[in-house]
């Protein structure tokens, strides 16, 4: 395939249409102009003859020529037309005789034909034959009657005249036309490789540019010289921007990550140093610092689990197993297993369901992701407090509306909640346990199913989390 990729070249394609174009234009100009010259010079072949031959019908009159014998004069003039125009000159009388033939064969025979006919009704009859390439010209000779007044037919002349002079200048028109044409296709090949050149000229410099930028910081030269190329190098910078950005939040996500992960290594490693340090450690002691040690490797891979969880979403390698749910039951469900961890709290769970709800979603994503979420509000709440649920829906969504009486979110930290390993009100952070990726993978969730989530928070009176899913799960949206 590497062969032939030159013929995907841009500059090779401007080049052939350019010069596809000029060749197929002065094609047809030559043969256009070589078919008008000789269609014009025919019809002026044609007007010709016929108006050499009606001369020589009102001489035949004047000399009555259908009256007595044959005149001489008349006789040489015909055979002099025959000759100019290499064709043969007829003459018939009313009577459909041949009374004189140019090439005398046919003298004394009858002659009956379609043009007779016409011209004996007083039509002049002018034709092409493009299969002989002759001119037939037949011409009635007419006089009036002196007592009646009308033109009496007293015979006809019919005559044919070669083409073959106008069609050899139509070789000599054509091989000129030929020869001009080799002219221009030769200069235009210097043109069409001149332009297609210099109109790829401005996409390399594009391409070079791009080249030259080893790393995000580096601006691209701007290269204006079309329109498309300002747009290409518009468009490669607003990529670049969002490299940049992504490549930030890259080196933040690895620092993140090293830094949670080492949290709990260097918890076991301090747990397992005390205990070594003490040769008489008492039992109680032990038992104290492996709790502690067990809830740390929990805690390591309870992070682990949720990396690999949020790493499959982004990736979209996590399959959909998408079916119709009752959602009314689920969330009943979610809070009977968040309730030993509300009523530890003293957070009262509350479920309210405006109508029955069933809705085509990935049962298992869903339930971790509406968890995530109650869990926050037991978590971040008051003691007493409340986490309310409100299920509604309309013809095409449902919305679940998540409310507590929690701690609150300030508004400058709104806009992070979602980002992962972000948690909020750091003086609480220390005392709550979570690997701040429950919302990100919330929010993946919400929109792998094509939803919405928003929040809504005020630092003292609680949160509300809105979330909104459509009711069918269309496949390739």
């Amino acid at each position: 395939m590497k062969r032939f990729a030159y013929l995907k070249s841009f500059r090779l394609r401007i080049f052939l249409i350019m010069f596809l174009t000029g060749f197929i234009a002065t094609g047809i100009m030559r043969f256009g102009m070589t078919a008008n010259t000789r269609n014009r010079a025919i019809r002026e072949r044609s007007m010709e003859v016929t108006e050499q031959i009606r001369i020589c019908a009102n001489r035949m009159i004047n000399y009555g020529y259908f009256h007595s014998a044959p005149s001489d004069i008349i006789s040489a003039q015909l055979t002099q037309l025959s000759l100019v125009y290499e064709g043969r000159i007829l003459v018939i009388d009313s009577a459909f005789k041949v009374i004189s033939d140019t090439y005398d064969i046919s003298l004394g025979k009858t002659m009956i034909g379609e043009e007779v006919m016409l011209c004996y009704r007083g039509e002049t009859i002018n034709n092409y034959d493009r299969d002989s390439r002759y001119i037939e010209v037949a011409v009635p000779v007419m006089e009036k009657d002196p007592e009646t007044g009308e033109n009496v037919i007293l015979g006809m002349i019919l005559a044919s005249a070669s083409t073959d002079s106008i069609r050899r200048e139509a070789d000599i028109l054509t091989r000129q036309g030929f020869i001009i044409e080799l002219v221009v296709l030769a200069a235009l090949i210097g043109i069409s490789a001149l332009t297609a050149t210099l109109s790829v000229r401005p996409f390399e410099r594009v391409t070079k540019a791009m080249a030259g930028v080893v790393s995000f910081e580096e601006d691209i030269p701007v290269v204006s010289d079309y329109k498309e190329t300002g747009e290409i190098v518009e468009a490669f910078e607003k990529l670049r921007q969002r490299l940049k950005v992504l490549d930030e939040s890259r080196q933040e996500f690895v620092s993140n990550v090293s830094h949670e992960l080492k949290t709990p290594i260097a918890s076991i490693k301090v747990l397992a140093d005390s205990l070594n340090m003490q040769e008489d450690a008492p039992l109680e002691m032990y038992r104290e610092f492996m709790q502690d040690i067990s809830a740390e490797v929990d805690r390591e891979n309870e992070i682990i689990s949720d990396l690999l969880e949020l790493v499959r979403m982004e990736k979209g390698a996590s399959g959909m197993h998408v079916e119709n749910i009752n959602i009314n039951e689920l969330l009943e469900q979610i809070i009977k297993r968040l309730g030993p961890l509300a009523r530890k709290s003293e957070v009262d769970l509350i479920l309210e369901s405006k109508r029955n709800v069933n809705a085509d979603i990935d049962e298992v994503k869903m339930t971790q992701a509406i968890t995530n979420i109650i869990e926050n509000g037991i978590k971040y709440n008051k003691h007493p407090g409340w986490v309310r649920i409100l299920l509604d829906a309309d013809h095409q969504y449902m919305s679940i509306s998540i409310s507590d009486s929690g701690v609150g979110i300030p508004e400058s930290e709104q806009a992070h909640i979602f980002e992962r390993f972000y948690r909020g009100d750091k003086s609480h952070s220390k005392e709550i346990s979570g690997t701040g990726l429950g919302l990100s993978i919330t929010r993946r969730t919400i929109l792998l199913h094509k939803g919405s989530i928003e929040v809504e928070s005020k630092p003292g009176e609680g949160t509300t989390f809105l979330v909104k899913v459509p009711l069918s799960f269309i496949v390739g949206e």
